[in-house]
């Protein structure tokens, strides 16, 4: 059973347990979950509810409740490569060709079977928290948080922009100017439950790009995203007449490559217990630094 504890301080004194608990970043759902679903709350080793009154120098301990995993999520023992991982967080570099959870079109295979059989061999009860997903066919660093606890918090950290992701890209043509920001917003093709395009009813997407090199008709980018729209990289260079290498969704050719020529190769984020900003690397795959 997950469990976090703290040491109430002087400032803390005379503060009911639930707006303590609010200040650690545990959501209403998560104290739902622990009234009703097996977890709770200890204060000094006694069981209190959230309206007791705390007092300098109490220890307050929270269990969460066992998490349920999908009955359709099979573990699967298939190789990861492991950047960083604790007790808390994991960061993976995923291979291109595998999905990051399972769908209709790919049910096993997946990073979240892989991750489940991981969490079997450490006797760890949990599910998949991915924090920063990834398309099927691109490749690189991807963050995924251990409980749900933590999957809120870096969730917030997202919507504060605090988790960072750079990108390297392979683009048809030579783009120019060799430093820039796309700024245009994105929606659903009205004909597809799949693609995107930039649309004025979209939602403001925003890309920034620097040009690492000129090669063979073709313009090697390093990429940092301000928002994180669904295909956010692929329809902005599509749309500024672009489109990535192998990526034939959005007018890439497949010639030269097999997939959208996409990496995660820098991720950026605060550890939700450790309080440190934490940066990890992925050098570029073999496909990608093959057609350089």
């Amino acid at each position: 059973m997950f469990q976090l504890r703290w040491i109430v301080t002087k400032q803390q004194d005379g503060m009911a347990v639930r707006e303590f608990l609010k200040e650690k970043h545990i959501s209403k759902t998560a104290l739902t979950d622990i009234k009703f679903k097996g977890g709770n709350i200890e204060v000094n080793g006694q069981r209190v509810t959230v309206r007791y009154v705390l007092k300098e120098g109490d220890e307050v301990c929270v269990s969460f409740p066992h998490e349920k995993r999908s009955a359709d999520m099979l573990p699967e023992p298939i190789p990861l490569s492991i950047v960083y991982e604790d007790d808390d967080v994991v960061v993976i570099n995923k291979p291109p060709g595998m999905s990051t959870i399972p769908s209709r079109e790919h049910p096993r295979g997946t990073l979240a079977n892989a991750l489940l059989f991981h969490y079997e061999q450490q006797n760890l009860q949990t599910t998949v928290h991915v924090v920063t997903r990834l398309d099927r066919d691109t490749s690189g660093l991807v963050l995924v948080a251990k409980h749900r606890h933590v999957h809120h918090i870096l969730s917030e950290q997202q919507k504060q922009g605090r988790v960072k992701r750079r990108y390297e890209a392979i683009c048809h043509g030579y783009v120019t100017p060799s430093v820039g920001t796309i700024d245009a917003p994105i929606g659903r093709k009205s004909d597809s439950i799949i693609e995107r395009e930039v649309r004025a009813d979209g939602q403001r997407a925003v890309t920034h790009y620097e040009v690492l090199q000129y090669k063979n008709d073709m313009t090697h980018v390093s990429i940092q995203l301000e928002t994180g729209r669904t295909h956010q990289i692929r329809v902005h260079f599509s749309y500024i007449g672009h489109p990535l290498v192998g990526d034939d969704l959005y007018g890439g050719l497949r010639k030269r490559m097999q997939r959208q020529a996409l990496h995660s190769c820098e991720l950026t984020f605060v550890h939700p217990f450790l309080e440190k900003t934490m940066t990890f690397h992925a050098p570029l795959p073999d496909d990608m630094a093959s057609l350089l």
